[in-house]
């Protein structure tokens, strides 16, 4: 069934790709003769953007005989459709956070600072905030972190950092200081990004925050545990499903 499906979506996506080809090749060749200039740069943007869309949808349809080979693949060496199923699922829930994970990375141990206040100087800025939290988050992520925690609550598209009076809230989950922040990525990379130059954990060392970060080989970081509300969402149906 499921090949089925892949070979008529194929069928599907080559059709249009044949589709706009062909406009690509009419409005090249309605295009000759005299234009003003104006109209040639309209005409060029155009078939720029027909290209792209040809590229994406070659891409969609490699993408679609990648995965019917694989399954013939997997048919010829006796692995149902079933089993194919639970491995794709599994591999979706593992990216969305909805089960533990273990690997090497990063554990950063942030708590407030013991530094001794000058006068006049503003006590909240040694105190951890939501947005620390967030900027360390976010540069664990873009140095590829693959999965993250605070306080063992599992960071997902869907989570929030914010402050809620002298805690921080975190999946709707209060958390006080210490905070530990586990990451799951190449151990290495991840502690280069955090320790860059004008970066998070200078800034923090700045005001006395006490700060450890260690590079571990066997890390592990819990599933979210939350709800995952969808009032509004919807998938959007393609045309031929």
């Amino acid at each position: 069934m499921y090949r089925n499906k892949g070979m008529i979506a194929v069928t599907i996506v080559s059709l249009v790709l044949g589709i706009m080809l062909a406009t690509q090749f009419k409005v090249s060749k309605s295009s000759g003769g005299t234009l003003p200039i104006k109209r040639i740069e309209e005409t060029t943007q155009i078939l720029r953007q027909v290209e792209q869309e040809r590229d994406k949808l070659k891409a969609e349809v490699d993408s679609l005989r990648l995965r019917i080979s694989e399954y013939e693949q997997q048919a010829v060496s006796g692995e149902s459709t079933l089993e194919v199923m639970k491995k794709e699922l599994e591999k979706l829930r593992i990216a969305a956070g909805l089960t533990d994970v273990t690997g090497p990375g990063l554990i950063i141990r942030l708590d407030d600072s013991q530094k001794t206040q000058q006068q006049g100087e503003n006590p909240n800025l040694f105190l951890i905030h939501d947005d620390d939290l967030l900027k360390t988050v976010n540069e664990l992520a873009a140095a590829g972190a693959e999965a993250i925690s605070i306080n063992e609550q599992r960071i997902i598209a869907t989570s929030e950092i914010r402050c809620a009076g002298p805690t921080i809230s975190v999946n709707n989950t209060r958390l006080a200081p210490p905070y530990e922040i586990k990451a799951i990525g190449d151990p290495v990379t991840l502690e280069n990004a955090l320790r860059m130059r004008g970066g998070i954990i200078e800034t923090l060392e700045f005001w006395g925050i006490r700060i450890n970060i260690k590079q571990e080989q066997n890390i592990v970081i819990p599933a979210y545990v939350g709800s995952l509300p969808q009032q509004y969402i919807k998938a959007v149906q393609k045309e031929g499903e």
